[in-house]
């Protein structure tokens, strides 16, 4: 029987099919052995190196050399396909290693910046509606503050003066004695001068309340220029978090991908010394997501 059958088979009648390695078996290298097309696993090719080891001992025994000489051959063959398979698929195991650390890193970040991107954009929104009421009340307090100076600022009517007063008795004591010519003058007279004591109460007065007004719009710029501040404040410190956060993650993803590379070095090194019975496996824990982390701090 040939080396294609023994793959077949299971274990156990596999070391029993020793004895059935004969000349013609090894003379048919497409029948008993297709190394490029075979599909075998660890344990079967371990099996068939024993078989053929086994068989090279029981030739030499029997003085069967250049059947021995064959099946050394023969196992030679095996063990560098098997070796070189080995290297190839540890090659391609440790850049799909490498890959999904790049892929969970590439996760990580998207996950990173959406909710950093979404806490950026619920805090200007909320931002932005603290200085919107905040404009909103100012308006309404400017208002009833400037209704209420025009009310209550003091001298709330003009205070005339002497002459003033002096000039309207003389205007109604002439209108008395019928002198309207002289009372006419007079009049004409006093409404000059009223004229220009109204005009210069008036200007005093918006004088007064202006300035009234312009404290109280100054001790409304420095509550808004406070919540500005504050704001600014927040905002600085978001980006600050974010930005240690970000290198936090960035360390983590390094750490993570250095101790893998050194893994696979390691690995990489024993498959060299010892290609047929070194494990190939590798294992390196991935830091937690970014959404995890939120529900772990919280």
């Amino acid at each position: 029987s040939s080396l294609a059958v023994h793959r077949a088979t299971p274990r156990r009648p596999l070391r029993r099919a020793a004895p059935q390695f004969r000349r013609g078996a090894f003379a048919a290298p497409a029948a008993a052995m297709d190394m490029e097309s075979a599909e075998i696993d660890a344990h079967t090719v371990q099996d068939f190196v024993e078989v053929l080891e086994k068989h090279i001992l029981d030739c030499e025994k029997r003085g069967q050399y250049e059947e021995a000489e064959l099946a050394r051959s023969r196992l030679e063959q095996l063990r560098q396909h098997e070796e070189e398979r080995r290297r190839t698929d540890l090659r391609k195991q440790q850049m799909t290693e490498r890959l999904a650390i790049e892929q969970a890193h590439a996760n990580e970040i998207n996950e990173f910046n959406e909710i950093w991107d979404r806490k950026s954009a619920e805090f200007e929104a909320h931002a932005a509606n603290l200085q919107n009421q905040l404009a909103d009340r100012h308006r309404a307090e400017h208002q009833a503050q400037v209704e209420k100076l025009r009310r209550d600022t003091e001298p709330r009517t003009p205070r005339w003066s002497k002459d003033l007063l002096n000039l309207r008795k003389i205007q109604e004591t002439l209108a008395k004695m019928k002198k309207y010519v002289e009372a006419e003058k007079t009049k004409c007279q006093a409404d000059k001068v009223e004229a220009s004591e109204h005009a210069m109460w008036k200007q005093k007065r918006e004088t007064r309340i202006g300035a009234l007004e312009e404290q109280f719009c100054h001790k409304q710029q420095l509550e808004m220029g406070g919540l500005i501040k504050r704001i600014q404040s927040g905002r600085e410190e978001q980006r600050q978090a974010r930005k240690t956060e970000l290198e936090r993650m960035l360390q983590r993803y390094n750490n993570v991908k250095s101790q893998l590379e050194t893994q696979q070095r390691i690995i990489q090194q024993r498959v060299e010394r010892f290609p047929l019975t070194a494990p190939s496996g590798t294992s390196v824990s991935r830091p937690p997501s970014a959404g995890q982390r939120q529900v772990i701090a919280s």
